[in-house]
């Protein structure tokens, strides 16, 4: 089997990593635990969370052990790193109802089942820690002349806000985590964002100096589209991978929207089709890359919605847009259903109305709104007013047009904010 750590160069994981040679021989040599801390600051993840998870899910699928950590202690005192402002401080209550959250999405991509992968929040040690001894026994291996050097200190000691006391304690407090996972569970290898090298290498340091053993790390590159902006950021927001805040069909529009120059890259981190096919896709160009963007958001919302969401949403985004023919011999390891002739729309949001609601007619513009496409009704009229809202396919020339029981064919009808965002609107009978 391939060495893990090259199988995520190959597909562009890795920016930085301690210790090259001996990373690559410690997991040549043996079955290897490893972590990444998960910030509970929400109860769901987001495509920016994704490249650490599918990084443990390789791990796991490579044989060895990941370890999420949930920074349910850590979430109390806040991360500062690339933030120019302090965070919210979370309750206990809050960080655990956020851990549960994050564990279902976890489970999507990693098997947590007979210890194969550990779930774990550093509540559990950081919390009973008696302070003078912690700094005694642990503070005293960190140089504040070190840490004040460190990109996420510095991002805020140049910041109007300034950098809080407790705050500067965090880059210790994620260093006593890998001690801890390294103490209990033979915990080697802590990876992160790029923005965590300098807190990755405090716990690289803290092991050494304590228990005179070796750990490594290794950071991730930010993930940026051809354009130039953040994976997972829209002008709608975050992408999120729960199904409650981004539909399973929205979260696959994310993926087929793919700027032509990102999906081989996107392919090779955020999905885990082999590298052969993947390579292929730098030739394809018009009708067939469009097919390579359709199996990119098929297989990237089959691990976060599971096959049955992937082919709904793939069903109803042919059923607006237009079948995508996926040749058979093009990325073959993919499950897309290859032909879409049963397409349907039952992954479109929908929001439903009874007779009544419309009995006296509605103005179209407020359902707009109560659709989500617009966040007032005066987003509503100007996108209208713009040409940019649609009536089961016709532009809308009035806001105030009213809709009632006529306008619904066969309970329903559909309506558009823009090229690509739809929803429909049912009536209950």
């Amino acid at each position: 089997m391939a060495n893990v750590i090259d199988t995520l160069q190959e597909r562009g994981f890795i920016e930085n990593m301690t210790h090259d040679r001996e990373l690559h021989e410690l997991f040549d040599e043996e079955s290897v635990t490893c972590y990444i801390g998960f910030d509970p600051t929400a109860s769901s993840l987001h495509v920016g969370s994704l490249v650490p998870i599918m990084s443990l899910a390789h791990m796991q699928r490579a044989g060895h052990r990941p370890i999420a950590l949930v920074g349910g202690g850590t979430g109390l005192v806040g991360d500062p790193s690339g933030k120019t402002e302090m965070r919210k401080l979370l309750t206990l209550d809050e960080v655990e109802q956020n851990a549960k959250g994050l564990k279902e999405q976890l489970s999507r991509f990693i098997d947590f089942s007979q210890g194969k992968a550990l779930l774990l929040n550093n509540a559990e040690w950081l919390v009973p820690l008696k302070y003078i001894e912690f700094l005694r026994d642990i503070g005293r291996h960190f140089s504040v002349n070190r840490m004040i050097k460190a990109e996420s200190y510095r991002m805020r000691l140049d910041s109007e806000e300034g950098l809080s006391f407790i705050e500067f304690n965090y880059m210790v407090l994620q260093a006593y985590d890998f001690l801890s996972l390294f103490d209990n569970y033979g915990c080697r290898l802590q990876m992160g964002g790029s923005d965590q090298w300098g807190n990755i290498v405090a716990g690289v340091d803290l092991i050494r100096r304590m228990r005179q053993g070796q750990a490594f790390g290794v950071t991730f590159p930010l993930i940026t589209t051809s354009a130039g902006v953040k994976m997972g950021k829209t002008h709608q927001g975050a992408v999120w991978l729960d199904a409650g805040r981004t539909s399973a069909y929205d979260y696959y529009q994310f993926w087929i929207n793919t700027e032509d120059p990102d999906v081989e890259r996107f392919l090779a981190l955020f999905t885990f089709l082999p590298m052969e096919e993947i390579r292929q896709v730098k030739q394809l160009a018009g009708s067939e890359l469009n097919a390579a963007k359709a199996v990119l958001a098929f297989e990237a919302t089959r691990l976060a919605h599971g096959e049955d969401g992937a082919v709904k949403a793939l069903q109803a985004s042919a059923n607006i847009f237009g079948g995508r023919t996926v040749p058979r011999g093009l990325l073959a390891s993919s499950t897309i259903p290859r032909n879409e002739d049963d397409a349907d729309d039952a992954s479109v949001p929908t929001t439903a109305l009874s007779e009544q609601d419309i009995k006296e007619g509605i103005p179209v513009f407020k359902l707009f709104t109560l659709a989500g496409l617009a966040d007032s009704g005066g987003a509503a009229r100007r996108l209208i007013r713009q040409g940019g809202g649609y009536l089961d396919g016709n532009r809308i020339e009035s806001a105030d047009k009213l809709i009632n029981r006529n306008d619904f064919k066969d309970m329903q009808i559909s309506l558009r904010a823009g090229k690509k965002r739809f929803h429909k609107i049912v009536l209950k009978s």
